[in-house]
């Protein structure tokens, strides 16, 4: 049967399905992978352990025998003295190897060109950033006192992941050898401090690292990753994920229906064979056997080389990303290539075989009526268990499962509004068939004569189509919604520690220098006591972060107005004359603390104590970098508090007059440099959109075989219908005309459909999963229109074509 070309399109379809999953399975995680790695860089490590005492030598020990590699920091606040001026300055003391992941950049000289260093600073001298030379007026070269040794400042620190890992803090940053820490007896006991273990290694090793360490760590340590540590990146990563994962789904339909394509076609082949097996004499269950044997061969063996050709096409598109990106990929696991494996065999199973049940009972009778012995119910069923099957591969491969959800249900609304439209289509069709050219009536008739296959053929050929316009401009608007989310001028420095009475002052200044005046925004410090009137307990939680966040303080903020970039996902906002002052509460910090509307909050300002009901929850866009709180209060409520204000705005490269202006006239206030930050998720934008253009490929490749499998999936009773017009007398033109007719009818309603479904995908995944803004674009109508018609009449012009170079008594012998 293989030499015979009868299992080609379905061989075709399972290989390819494989060979697309395997593709952006393997290529995807090595992406993901790539992604985390790099954000690594703003921590220093991959996995850093933290707490207020040294951290025990049995833990770096741990780490060093799984092959990681383990640097300790120290982090304390000390006085900075030179000569008569002193300042609160935040330093970091180091060990030789730091950092692990990353760079640290320093200068030689105020507003020169920075670079790596070769090694950490030496002993006797340290690294520190433009504050402190604004705010103690010296120079590279000058001398500083800590505790009881003086050091000489050796470079400006323009770089370093511990400006990262907490850019909040309030002195001027300061980097030194840890050996020189005991020299300055400033760590006596009773010191605070912080001690860090930053490790690094294989992400496996890491893993294992992570699960062995963390019950075995001392109440009140700190495990994180820099998803844990930074929430902008942590929001940027799991939105990377998801456009990846939408990617992957797409290749999953795609796969789906061309494998349902390619078993119904089979299915239909095999009618006459074992109709003739059984007139030799097969019983039903030998029918049975040699199909199921036959079958499960050619999926087993296609699934193996589609998943060989996955793997040396992800291998190549990403070494091609790796050198255009500079990076070099992780080696992916081999979850995915054993998922895409399965997926092939899956759907075989799924529409393959409930139909070799019913053709173990297909007659001898059907030799003689080829009537006999059709798929009838047990074919439609079979299709019910494969795309059963289908919305289980869908919701395993999403990984997410708010995002597989709405896939699966846009893919079976588009199935359901498409098979609708079809059969509504055709019916009204028939009312225009009586005018128009011979051409036109016979195409239409031809439609409606084979309505049942024309809406599987409309319907399979929207979903694929839908499928594509998914990933091409529907992802390039959705891809286009994050980047317009953090433009090229987003905020790149944050302003804390403004006195009420210098705001108009600073907003004056940044608008002289700026060209607009950033809004400004009061906060308190404050901590979580009590909710609905129970003490908090952080112990209670068993998640680490509900943890961490039971414990610290942080900033609440207060207003009428809501913040840009955040959104109202329950409850009522607060407004300007709400009579129930109220809190709002970010959703993500509500849902670790098991917070809900209407609970009351009682928190702890500087030793005054308010309490509070959430009035409504809210969606933070946490990679949009604008000033972001946790908590927003009713005015009302923290008015009479004494404040500080926050503020962001974006300085262009190189540009140190605005913060040199701002420390000379403002000493107290802390400029907070994140410019790193915005970096680093503006490249996993970029990374994210050249790995789906990679596997656009595969997918697009996918596309065309469903777009073929389609249109052969009516070949047999064409074949014949083209062998007796031209017995009848019809000429080349009238065939070709007929035909053209029938194709273009086709392909325009699934091009239709097929926009319709792929722009409410869209937007359903972008609002309800991605949170992202999205508007209908009228180009996916247009190409969906557009493409449905061309490509399905080209396919069936070359079908035609091939049809009528063949005599009709040869075709009528080939098709029996």
């Amino acid at each position: 049967m293989l030499r015979a070309g009868e299992l080609n399109l379905l061989v075709a379809a399972i290989a390819l399905a494989v060979a697309a999953m395997a593709t952006v399975g393997l290529f995807s995680d090595r992406a993901r992978l790539a992604m985390e790695q790099e954000a690594n860089r703003l921590l220093g490590a991959d996995l850093v352990l933290r707490w207020t005492r040294p951290i025990s030598l049995e833990l770096e020990q741990a780490a060093r025998a799984r092959g990681l590699s383990a640097v300790s920091t120290l982090a304390f606040r000390s006085m900075v003295i030179r000569a008569e001026t002193s300042l609160l300055g935040e330093i970091t003391a180091v060990d030789p190897g730091y950092p692990l992941r990353g760079t640290t950049r320093i200068a030689s000289r105020r507003g020169g060109a920075d670079e790596v260093p070769r090694s950490m600073p030496a002993s006797g001298t340290v690294w520190a950033d433009e504050r402190l030379f604004s705010q103690l007026k010296v120079q590279v070269g000058d001398r500083i006192t800590l505790g009881e040794k003086t050091f000489t400042l050796a470079a400006v620190l323009t770089q370093d992941p511990s400006l990262t890992l907490s850019i909040f803090g309030m002195g001027p940053r300061l980097v030194m050898a840890r050996a020189d820490v005991a020299a300055t007896g400033l760590m006596v006991p009773g010191s605070r401090a912080v001690h860090r273990l930053l490790i690094a290694g294989e992400r496996q090793a890491v893993d294992a690292y992570r699960a062995w360490a963390g019950p075995r760590l001392p109440a009140g340590t700190r495990l994180e990753g820099v998803r844990d540590a930074r929430p902008e990146v942590r929001a940027a990563l799991e939105r990377a994920e998801r456009f990846m994962s939408l990617a992957a789904l797409v290749a999953v339909a795609l796969a789906a229906v061309a494998v349902m394509l390619a078993t119904r076609r089979y299915h239909e082949r095999q009618l006459d064979v074992c109709a003739m097996l059984r007139c030799l004499g097969a019983g039903e269950w030998r029918v049975f056997r040699l199909q199921f044997v036959q079958l499960a061969a050619v999926g087993v063996g296609a699934s193996i080389a589609g998943c060989a050709v996955g793997y040396a096409g992800q291998a190549a598109l990403g070494s091609w990303l790796g050198s255009l990106v500079g990076i070099e990929l992780p080696q992916p696991s081999l979850g995915a290539a054993v998922r895409a494996t399965l997926l092939g065999i899956v759907l075989l199973a799924a529409f393959g075989l409930p139909p070799l049940f019913s053709l173990r009972k297909v007659p001898a009778l059907r030799v003689l009526r080829r009537e006999a012995g059709g798929p009838g119910i047990a074919g439609m069923g079979a299709y019910a268990l494969g795309i059963g099957c289908v919305a289980g591969l869908v919701l395993w491969h999403a990984g997410d499962l708010r995002l597989g959800a709405y896939v699966l249900l846009g893919c079976l609304a588009t199935i359901a509004a498409a098979a609708a439209l079809t059969w509504s289509s055709l019916r009204a069709l028939g009312a225009v068939r009586s005018g128009g050219a011979v051409s036109w009536r016979y195409g239409i008739a031809s439609l409606r004569r084979r309505s049942a296959a024309t809406v599987w053929q409309v319907v399979a050929l929207a979903l694929g189509l839908a499928a594509l316009l998914t990933l091409t401009l529907i992802r390039s608007d959705l891809l286009a919604a994050w980047q317009a989310n953090l433009p090229a001028d987003a905020p790149n420095r944050f302003l804390i520690n403004i006195q009420s009475d210098q705001v108009a002052a600073v907003q004056e200044l940044l608008a002289s220098r700026l060209g607009y005046r950033p809004e400004v925004y009061p906060t308190v410090r404050g901590r979580l006591v009590a909710v609905n009137g129970e003490p908090i307990d952080p112990s209670a939680y068993a998640d680490d972060r509900a943890r961490r966040l039971a414990e610290r303080e942080f900033n609440l903020g207060w207003g009428d107005r809501l913040p840009v970039h955040n959104r109202i996902t329950a409850g009522r906002w607060h407004g300007e004359g709400s009579s129930d002052p109220g809190l709002s509460v970010e959703e993500g910090i509500a849902r670790t603390l098991h917070l809900r509307l209407g609970d009351r909050l009682t928190y702890d300002v500087a030793g005054v104590r308010f309490e509070a009901r959430i009035t409504s929850l809210r969606e933070v866009e946490w990679d949009s970098f604008r000033v972001n709180f946790f908590v927003i209060a009713a005015p009302s409520l923290l008015a009479s508090h004494p404040a500080t204000h926050i503020t962001s705005f974006h300085l262009p490269p190189n540009d140190s007059t605005v913060v040199n202006a701002l420390v000379q006239r403002f000493p107290n206030v802390v400029v907070i440099d994140v410019a790193s930050l915005v970096t680093q998720v503006q490249a996993m934008i970029g990374q994210v959109s050249r790995a789906i253009s990679f596997v656009f490929v595969f997918t697009l490749a996918a596309g065309i075989l469903v777009l073929y499998a389609g249109i052969v999936a009516t070949h047999d009773e064409r074949v014949r219908e083209v062998a007796i017009m031209r017995t009848l007398g019809a000429n080349r033109r009238q065939v070709v005309r007929a035909h053209a007719t029938e194709f273009a009818l086709i392909g325009a309603m699934a091009g239709v459909f097929a926009a319709a479904g792929a722009s409410a995908l869209g937007y359903t995944v972008a609002a309800k999963v991605l949170n992202l803004p999205y508007q209908f674009d009228p180009l996916v109508w247009l190409f969906g229109f557009v493409a449905g018609v061309a490509g399905v009449l080209a396919a069936g012009m070359l079908f035609t074509r091939r049809v009528l170079a063949t005599p009709p008594l040869a075709s009528l012998r080939q098709i029996g």
